[in-house]
């Protein structure tokens, strides 16, 4: 009966499908089953897993990787290597010490006691009953098979797990600032993911993840006062209660109960969240296409306000992601109380925080997390940019309108100037590296930041400025639609976008991903008889077509566009109610372009580059020309 209710989800939300477009595409497939008991006053916990590994690449595996990423917070790790080295530390991660002259930084993970720290061991490991041979580095488990893994085949593996819950320092842990019991996120024995490019065995640094999709069945015993929120479905909530049970039944536990086991299932995810707490609060509204929103919180006065005002706005939230992204596809999302900020997981999310507004921003973005990570399953490691700046995109865009603004002036601002005003403070700093580097060795944290998330949110905004509102609009559902439960890599957003428009791409990819080019346009106007000759300059390496829009003494405008030869494309008139001159193409070979406005120079009272603003000129300054 249990497997027929998990085959039914997977049916009821088409989650079966590979229906990545991309031809000889395939993935790994993973089926977990995990027992496992916490003791929450020594913060450790057991468990067993069975793992149902299938090979869907042409290659012969004889080997497999675990992450074991608890090892991480320990002296000594990678990571508290990487807080030792950086200059900018994660503030969360380090004590600070500051004098008149200097600020110095200490990693928490340093000082962690032996029962402080975190670890996951694994023991009994087995090959379909046969073991194996294992090798501990760090937080990476490296297993060799028992026997080979043929193209096509499947194997279990099966294991016990011993794991010790550290003290909270980033995402996962115990006690966390706001006196959160547990948040288990990274917590268990998780497979390594394999694709084309090979595996994926790097070491839990600071960054975030890279899974394999698959299906979990997983039971937790936990102190009967503790309630549970995170990834799947609660298959036992009638007997668990504690705010999931079905309207009108009343749930009594024996009086010597003094644990209880929580059953959940979650079908096609790559990843397996939670967290608890003996003080929860569990709220429970449903949204759009019958989805239950679930909410849990510390049941502190200070909470009450912001977070159940949070609960119709999440609502809204996910009704309009359906909206300009696609339908999510479960059947329940939880906003949890837990974790180090705001952090983003399959079908739920931990987040700090008290006040409505702030609640509702960290809302926005790791609930659009579910669109471009957990359903858009882009190597965050590799492409934290695919994640993090599509998310910060479509965040922006939703606190843009779902939240009322202050006055016009907010209103009709541009949504994204601040992604836009971080990214040019990075330029100016000169220490800029490609989007393509990877996710643990920026130089500094501003520069992964800044890089992921703002850069990566232009990638979107500018694209409309290149193609259309409305085909950016077309591209982003397209994208989804297309590649959604795959893993889709930088190629594949831009050649949907292509596929949505015509328009030739590579250079916008290459150029904004993959190096550090920059966008630099200059304009000048001189008299030329009755007429006025307009010089635009490339003064950036990344050539761009052009928008400029001119305003005359008598009150009339119009615009002018140059396109791009590269993109062999011409956008719809972004301004339909002014008249446009589609002028000659301009390669990026030119640095310099010339046309003509049959007007004098005295007639002319503005020329302005890209008055949208959605192409990041980082000299603002000489992009308009005013009269005197």
């Amino acid at each position: 009966m249990k497997k027929l209710v998990l085959l039914a989800l997977l049916s009821a939300t088409g989650l079966y499908a590979q229906n990545n477009p991309n031809p000889g595409y395939w993935q790994q497939h993973v089926d977990y089953k995990m027992n496992v008991s916490m003791d929450v006053k020594t913060y450790r916990y057991t468990g067993k897993q069975e793992l149902v590994y299938t090979n869907n690449s042409k290659d012969t595996l004889n080997r497999v990787f675990y992450h074991l990423y608890n090892n991480a917070f320990q002296p000594g790790s990678d990571m508290d290597a990487r807080l030792k080295a950086i200059a900018d530390p994660d503030r969360r991660m380090v004590k600070t010490f500051k004098t008149a002259d200097k600020t110095t930084y200490e990693s928490r993970i340093s000082n962690l006691k032996p029962d402080e720290i975190g670890y996951l061991k694994v023991e009994n490991l087995k090959q379909d009953g046969a073991a194996t041979q294992n090798k501990l580095a760090g937080t990476i488990l490296e297993v060799t098979l028992a026997k080979p893994l043929l193209p096509g085949q499947s194997t279990t593996l099966t294991m016990d797990f011993e794991g010790q819950v550290p003290v909270q320092i980033r995402r996962s842990g115990r006690n966390n600032a706001e006196g959160v019991a547990l948040s288990m996120t990274q917590w268990y024995p998780k497979m390594a993911e394999y694709d084309f490019e090979g595996w994926h065995t790097n070491p839990y640094i600071a960054r975030e993840f890279h899974g394999v999709w698959g299906n979990f069945d997983v039971n937790i015993t936990i102190d009967k006062d503790y309630t549970i929120g995170g990834t799947g479905y609660l298959q036992n909530k009638n007997e668990i209660g504690k705010g999931y049970q079905d309207e009108g039944v009343e749930v009594k536990y024996p009086r010597k109960t003094k644990t209880l086991t929580w059953h959940f299932v979650a079908p096609n995810v790559h990843d397996f969240a939670w967290a608890a707490d003996s003080n929860f609060a569990h709220d429970k509204i449903m949204g759009e296409n019958n989805t239950e929103l679930h909410f849990f919180y510390k049941n502190t006065p200070e909470n009450q306000d912001g977070w159940k005002r949070l609960q119709p706005k999440t609502a809204e939230i996910l009704s309009y992601y359906n909206k300009i992204v696609g339908k999510y596809p479960y059947k329940q999302y939880s906003v949890i109380q837990g974790g180090d900020g705001g952090m983003e997981y399959a079908m739920c999310t931990l987040i700090t925080g008290h006040t409505y507004e702030g609640l509702v921003s960290v809302t926005a973005h790791e609930f659009g997390h579910s669109w471009f990570q957990h359903v858009l399953a882009s190597n965050e490691t590799e492409h934290g940019w695919m994640d993090e700046g599509f998310t910060t995109y479509i965040e922006d865009l939703a606190m843009h309108n779902l939240m009322p603004a202050k006055d016009k002036n907010e209103q009709e601002a541009n949504p994204f100037a601040g992604s836009y005003a971080n990214y040019f403070y990075m330029v100016k700093t000169g220490k800029e590296q490609p989007l393509s580097t990877q996710a643990d060795r920026f130089d500094l944290n501003m520069l992964y930041s800044i890089s992921s998330y703002s850069k990566g949110s232009i990638f979107l905004s500018q694209l409309g400025y290149l193609i259309g509102e409305d085909k950016l609009a077309e591209t982003i559902k397209r994208y989804y639609a297309d590649y959604k439960f795959t893993h889709p890599t930088p190629n594949d957003i831009k050649r949907t976008a292509e596929k949505v428009t015509g328009a030739q791409l590579g250079w916008y990819l290459t150029d904004w991903t993959e190096t550090t080019n920059t966008i630099d346009y200059s304009l000048k106007a001189d008299e030329d008889g009755d007429a006025t000759k307009v010089t635009l300059e490339r003064i950036g390496r990344m050539p761009m077509p052009i928008d400029i829009i001119a305003v005359y003494e008598d009150g009339t405008q119009e615009t002018f566009y140059v396109p791009l030869r590269s993109m062999r494309y011409i956008k719809d008139n972004p301004y339909p109610s002014l008249k446009r001159t589609v002028l000659a193409d301009w390669d990026w070979a030119y640095p310099t372009y010339n046309f003509t406005i049959n007007k004098p120079k005295k007639a002319i009272k503005v020329l302005m580059i890209d008055p949208s603003e959605l192409m990041a000129d980082v000299n603002r300054d000489n992009n308009v020309y005013i009269a005197q």
